[in-house]
């Protein structure tokens, strides 16, 4: 996978299509990461103690990676690697802008 944390994305498909957020978190082994503020969803959480307050939380849910893609400079664009100085680096295949 070659998105990594606190990258900026946009949602290329589904019922969130345009927004643009920072990844939160990534989850590798299923192919999703979760954007911040996109793919809005209910979620009933339980008491756990008799201070603690259930109900109904909107959180976050994952989107799978070909949803989503790289921003650089306002574009979106595919990430490569190249090297430059013998170090691997990440670069913006539309922009050329090193990540």
């Amino acid at each position: 996978m070659r998105l990594k944390k606190n990258d900026t994305v946009k949602i290329i498909a589904g019922k969130d299509k345009g927004k643009v957020g920072k990844i939160v978190k990534i989850d590798p082994e299923k192919e999703r990461v979760v954007v911040q503020g996109a793919n809005m969803v209910s979620k009933t959480i339980r008491r756990k103690s008799q201070q603690d307050k259930g109900g109904i939380m909107v959180v976050e849910a994952p989107i799978h990676v070909s949803n989503v893609a790289l921003v650089s400079k306002d574009k979106t664009s595919r990430i490569g690697y190249k090297f430059e100085n013998g170090k691997k680096v990440r670069y913006a295949k539309k922009t050329g802008e090193v990540l």
